[in-house]
């Protein structure tokens, strides 16, 4: 193997490597490494203080929960790549994700590609594979990332014109500049993309990519994103991923998720849902409600929760309904599948994976029948509909009180998660966010480039 990784970082004449991979947030973390240290550390790992896990969004260390064992005094936690998704990134550079482990060779429990890869193994265990899918929503915008600094991320102008119309095609040429070049840097990666458009508000766009194994599905996730940042960083424009960044329509991440054994989709029932199909999606939505917390993770992700604005607000499922939070798609040997469609754009895919995975699971094993599909419209409905939790306090409080989910994805990750939420909720409290006042400048100098 060490012959390989020598003869691949020659033949592309390999001057630095990028280590990466997430952590709760969501945001891209890792190192630059030369290629005779990275030689070296693909055995050990390569070292992180803990803090990679332990610091908010403002930079501030996260206290006043427990700690789990790898976590401590700034001790170090160890980057294992996966060889598999090495590539070259640019001329001179090649860039590679992987998953954090402690000292003694354990996962480190909060890491989200390992706990993906948790749920991943738990569904081989039982003969199936996933296959997954992530829509993309994110907005560009004309000013450069230092003047949308400048503005406190904010009064910015969309790249395209102010006119916002889905599917829109009568975009100016900067528009159309930038998407092309994000589709050619996803080509360029390997990335199989399948579609890109207008979205609903002014500057937003949506990126399809193909579908892939669940890991392999967020790696492309990451990836995306950090091209779309690096292409408007080029071209001088700005990007976010902010879950609402004003006072227009929000931003989503649909997650498409179907099961295969022996590369058939066991989803799909000539008469509708098969029963595998049926206890799965039974297990998504008995853990819909707890799974919200990492669906909408931060404090501007609950504002996306608007009646008749596009995202579902009651806990709800309905075939081809895109009202409910979970779509079923049916009747199809290939395109059969789930959409779970409450994910802020500002989610952490591999995190929200490993939840809807898990409530599947939960569901095969206990046989878990779903409730009745709802046939009309699931917004603005009479009071005794269940919503979706709809602020981070409600949405921690619902993942505390569950077990199902947990005892699938694990108490030690949901409850540090669960610290984490408590400490976000304190920060906006805290430090100068308004509960009463629309989007606050607190948010936008939090999320809009972060995660």
């Amino acid at each position: 193997m060490a012959e390989d990784i020598d003869a691949w970082l020659e033949e592309h004449r390999i001057e630095s490597i990028r280590i990466e991979g997430t952590n709760l947030e969501g945001a891209f973390i890792g190192k630059n490494v030369s290629p005779r240290k990275f030689r070296s550390g693909l055995r050990s790992g390569f070292a992180f203080a803990d803090v990679a896990f332990g610091l908010d969004l403002g930079n501030a260390p996260q206290f006043g929960f427990a700690m789990p064992s790898w976590r401590g005094d700034l001790a170090d936690i160890f980057l294992h790549v996966d060889l598999s998704t090495l590539v070259k990134w640019a001329p001179g550079r090649a860039s590679v994700i992987g998953g954090f482990w402690d000292p003694e060779g354990n996962p480190v429990s909060a890491c989200p590609r390992n706990a993906l890869q948790r749920m991943t193994d738990r569904l081989a265990e039982r003969g199936y594979e996933a296959k997954v899918a992530v829509e993309i929503e994110a907005t560009v915008f004309e000013e450069s990332i230092q003047e949308a600094r400048s503005k406190g991320h904010r009064g910015l102008t969309p790249l395209g014109g102010s006119a916002g119309s889905a599917y829109h095609l009568a975009k100016s040429k900067d528009w159309e500049d930038y998407m092309l070049a994000v589709a050619r840097r996803l080509e360029e990666l390997g990335i199989p993309w399948e579609a890109w458009g207008d979205e609903a508000a002014s500057g937003q766009i949506e990126f399809n990519v193909a579908p892939a194994d669940p890991v392999t599905a967020a790696d492309y996730w990451a990836r995306t994103r950090q091209v779309m940042r690096e292409v408007a960083f080029e071209q001088n424009r700005c990007v976010t991923f902010m879950a609402k960044w004003c006072d227009e329509y929000g931003q989503a991440s649909h997650i498409n998720v179907s099961l295969e054994r022996d590369g058939e989709n066991v989803f799909y029932a000539e008469a509708g849902l098969s029963d595998v199909m049926s206890h799965f999606l039974g297990g998504v939505m008995a853990t819909l409600a707890p799974a919200t917390s990492f669906a909408l993770p931060a404090i501007t992700s609950y504002r996306r929760l608007q009646e008749l604005e596009g995202p579902p607000t009651t806990i709800a499922w309905g075939v081809a309904n895109k009202t409910t939070a979970v779509r079923a798609v049916v009747g199809h040997p290939k395109y059969s599948r789930l959409e779970y469609r409450t994910p802020g754009a500002d989610a952490n895919i591999y995190l929200v994976l490993a939840a809807v995975l898990a409530g599947g699971v939960a569901g095969l094993d206990g046989k878990i029948d779903p409730p009745e599909p709802f046939d009309d419209m699931a917004w603005s409905l009479p009071p005794g509909m269940p919503k979706i939790p709809n602020t981070i306090s409600k949405a921690a409080d619902a993942l505390r009180a569950d077990t199902l989910l947990t005892d699938v994805l694990g108490q030690e990750l949901v409850d540090y998660w669960l610290g984490t939420r408590q400490w976000e909720w304190l920060q906006f409290h805290t430090t100068g966010g308004d509960p009463d006042a629309g989007l606050t400048e607190w948010e936008s100098n939090r999320y809009f480039e972060l995660p």
